[in-house]
């Protein structure tokens, strides 16, 4: 019999003789990234996948002279991973989450089920610490493992997820892209309310990113129509997801329904963090509001705070600390909102890419009002084109007017203005 290596080496070889890129070869039924693990011998095969891929190169699957990776499984490794998850299934401590990750690390080929996951729970730990890098990487082997399972279930969550992911570092054209087909696999298979719902946020928030926000919006009520009649958090982040879309359209009146909705639907004993969350979104909206609706914000800022002073995590606190620092340059306090901007560790930043490029934003239009009116400027057209780069189109033309805003701003100033 021989080990993962020999197996990815025989199977490498056989390909190349029929002449097969490696995605003819992978198909429908699983990704080329797990094909390419394969063939390296960094993953094993479950005999479902060893009976595709004999289908697929036309030979018999004792070609390969492989073992099913169940029987493969080192048992001392798929023992430890049990026990590591088991463990971390029942406690809230990061550190149980700390020792899956060293035991996951270690792990011998064990049940791509017991993967999935251990890989789940390391993702939402890496999430919640807005380390969002090692979430990807998480996440992105996540969607191989789904695939290679071939249940619909996983498939949409670990799309999904990525889709959240890659939108929040910026990736809009690839999240647009595995949202898309994270909610066709719901609605193909049928899935749940809570599973579709997930997937439908996903796939509103990359729409809106791009720039598509007539689909964005028409998803986002199909998303309120589907939660209808719940009281729980996937109502509240639905009802918030609307009202970001509406905000983009400059459809104010419609952000408002949706924010006190949301809010209104939510009890803090419920889930005290998306309770606070929503209070950060509600005041980020007003904030973005013309004009700008600083009493709203100011409240929906004081109660989170309090919230956050006991449960926050670090990624929240830096969200509160810019939304607050937006709040003062709103309401004309440019010194305020220069010593918050400047508390924030720059060194250590985990905010989503949307939220890192409205902070420069704001940061160059300090600069502007502190006097330093062509350096203010000339960054503002950077990021402008660095959003357009990323795609996020939504975003650059947000960075477009408020360019617009300033030259229009210096031209009703006169000279003294420039």
């Amino acid at each position: 019999m021989t080990d993962e290596s020999s197996f990815g080496a025989r199977l490498k070889a056989l390909r190349l003789q029929r002449g097969l890129s490696q995605a003819s070869l992978a198909g429908e039924e699983i990704s080329t990234g797990y094909l390419s693990r394969l063939e390296s011998g960094a993953r094993q095969p479950t005999e479902r996948v060893i009976t595709y891929l004999a289908k697929q190169l036309g030979v018999d699957r004792l070609a390969f002279d492989a073992l099913p990776a169940a029987a493969a499984a080192h048992a001392t490794g798929g023992s430890s991973l049990t026990q590591a998850l088991s463990i971390t299934a029942s406690s809230d401590s990061d550190e149980s989450v700390e020792e899956l990750i060293d035991v996951l690390a270690t792990a011998g080929a064990e049940d791509p089920l017991l993967r999935w996951q251990a890989l789940w729970v390391i993702a939402g730990y890496r999430s919640r610490h807005g380390e969002r890098a090692e979430e990807q990487a998480c996440l992105e082997e996540l969607a191989e493992v789904a695939d290679e399972l071939a249940l619909p279930a996983l498939q949409c969550r670990s799309g999904t997820q990525l889709a959240r992911c890659l939108r929040s570092v910026g990736q809009v054209a690839r999240a647009l892209e595995l949202a898309e087909s994270a909610y066709r696999v719901a609605k193909d298979a049928g899935l749940s309310v809570a599973d579709t719902g997930t997937a439908l946020l996903a796939l509103v928030s990359a729409e809106a990113e791009s720039g598509r926000l007539t689909d964005a919006r028409a998803h986002a009520g199909e998303l309120v129509e589907l939660v209808a009649g719940r009281s729980d958090a996937l109502r509240a982040e639905a009802l918030w997801s609307a009202a970001t879309v509406s905000s983009r359209q400059g459809d104010d009146e419609a952000v408002h329904t949706y924010l006190e909705q949301a809010m209104q639907s939510l009890d803090s004993r419920v889930d005290p963090i998306l309770w606070a969350r929503l209070r950060l979104a509600a005041a980020s909206l007003y904030l973005q509001s013309r004009p700008a609706l600083t009493e709203k914000a100011r409240t929906c800022l004081t109660e989170a705070e309090a919230a956050l002073s006991l449960i926050g995590t670090p990624v929240q606190q830096q969200e509160l600390l810019v939304l607050q620092a937006h709040l003062a340059f709103e309401e004309g306090r440019y010194a305020d909102a220069r010593a918050v901007h400047d508390r924030l560790d720059f060194d250590n930043l985990r905010l989503t890419y949307r939220d890192r490029i409205r902070l420069q934003t704001l940061d160059s239009l300090l600069l502007i009002v502190e006097g330093h009116q062509q350096q203010g400027r000339a960054r503002l057209k950077e990021l402008g084109e660095e959003a357009r780069r990323a795609s996020n189109m939504d975003l650059a033309a947000e960075i477009w007017r408020v360019l617009a805003e300033t030259l229009e701003n210096a031209e009703q100033a006169g000279p003294a203005g420039r």
